[in-house]
């Protein structure tokens, strides 16, 4: 998305996790990378990493100085979604029960400090506003991995066979 919308020639390199990338970031190996807040508090408090800009659409309690990279991209916006779900068709009271549940242990103020402090901001909203927050996302990326054409190797649909 960055890449994208910057147009900007930045090359990705994957890596089986944060850690491994946190870990050539600070060894020098890469110039940059866009991890998660939880991922890089350690090593921008430690002073290991220096913090840019944030991925989100809006300043972040999180990082309440940094600046958003959407202030001189528009449209541009990568964020973490973490849920709960269920198997489609589970009974409406009972989602709406696990949801009040789970709002409740959420709202707590030892549980929002601890993910907080491990670089989580807590939305724990209706069920029908995380879908739609899920789905526009989807949407939003889609379009994007088509316009660039981006493919997964090894994923390609396979060959025709040949007539005979």
């Amino acid at each position: 998305m960055f890449k994208h919308l910057g147009g900007v020639n930045v090359v990705w390199i994957p890596y089986k996790g944060g850690g491994p990338a946190m870990s050539a970031l600070i060894a020098g190996q890469v110039q940059l990378s866009f991890g998660t807040a939880a991922a890089v508090a350690p090593h921008t408090k430690s002073g290991r990493l220096r913090a840019l800009a944030a991925t989100s659409a809006q300043q972040t309690a999180l990082l309440p100085a940094l600046p958003v990279i959407a202030a001189d991209l528009p449209g541009y916006e990568s964020v973490a979604f973490y849920g709960i779900f269920a198997p489609a068709g589970t009974p409406v009271p009972l989602v709406a029960s696990l949801n009040r549940e789970i709002k409740g242990l959420l709202d707590g103020a030892a549980v929002k400090e601890r993910l907080f402090n491990a670089g989580i901001e807590i939305d724990g909203g209706a069920p029908s506003s995380f879908a739609a927050a899920m789905q526009s996302d989807m949407v939003r990326v889609g379009k994007m991995v088509k316009e660039v054409g981006i493919r997964v190797d090894g994923l390609r649909p396979a060959a025709a066979p040949a007539a005979r």
